[in-house]
């Protein structure tokens, strides 16, 4: 999957025979998700993310941008104000590596440094792949999630996700070729196991390990009643989890005296 996303990028590249920006930059900034143990918060952050890029710039209004972004995840029923959610008592943290093509348009003509405008709000779209290992900590250590295969799967989930990552942000051009950035996007990856928690309680019995049986209803570890019976409800029953990313960038472009002229 990286390589075909390499790809893409490559060919967007060739699009436009005339000189051109090229752009590289870094972000910081949080990282959240909605999913079964946040069902309702689109905009709760929960770790945080980092990122490096690479852009084209074609004419002031369009680019394609070969992005990489590593985040952190975490939910945890103990702190939600939600009874039901305290009782199920799930938890998770993940980290997150995606790799994009990412497509950009600028609302106004936006060339650092030779051009006319110094800001511009823009929008993105674009598609890539994403790494992805839920984990929780259980008794004082912490266990990947996807080997246990805590709801009964006939094998684990896989590692990597295709992911559609789209949102929105602004530009300011603050001195020179330097740009700041500011951004907002949300993904929908093609998994429901961002948190390792999609469906409905197994039967305990029948999974791998004590400890797999113990990650898998959780909901008696302070009480002593376990409310997981078979096939009772486990998750939200959602066809996906969402993730997004808050990122605060900063960028150099490489403009030449030939650009858009």
């Amino acid at each position: 999957m990286p390589r075909f996303i390499i790809f893409l990028f490559l060919l967007g590249m060739s699009f436009s025979l005339q000189a051109q920006t090229w752009e590289i930059g870094g972000s910081i900034g949080g990282a959240g998700y909605m999913g079964d143990l946040n069902p309702n918060n689109p905009m709760k952050v929960s770790g945080i993310a980092a990122g490096l890029f690479v852009k084209r710039n074609f004419d002031g209004y369009f680019s394609a941008k070969l992005n990489y972004t590593f985040g952190q995840i975490a939910a945890a029923d103990s702190t939600s104000s939600d009874p039901q959610f305290r009782q199920r008592n799930l938890s998770f943290q993940t980290q997150l590596s995606e790799l994009s093509v990412i497509g950009e348009f600028n609302f106004f003509k936006y060339v650092p440094e030779a051009g006319q405008n110094r800001f511009t709000p823009f929008v993105y779209l674009g598609i890539g792949a994403l790494g992805y290992n839920p984990r929780a900590t259980y008794q004082g250590q912490t266990y990947d999630l996807r080997p246990l295969m805590t709801e009964g799967e006939s094998k684990p989930y896989p590692r990597i996700a295709m992911t559609i990552p789209y949102g929105a942000g602004v530009k300011y051009n603050f001195s020179g070729k330097w740009n700041f950035i500011a951004d907002i996007g949300y993904r929908n990856p093609s998994t429901d196991y961002l948190d390792d928690v999609s469906g409905l309680y197994p039967n305990k019995s029948k999974l791998a390990s004590p400890l797999a049986q113990a990650l898998s209803d959780r909901s008696g570890e302070n009480t002593g009643v376990y409310i997981g019976a078979p096939g009772s409800q486990r998750g939200d029953l959602r066809p996906k989890d969402t993730y997004f990313f808050i990122n605060l960038s900063i960028s150099f472009t490489f403009v030449s005296s030939k650009c858009y002229y």
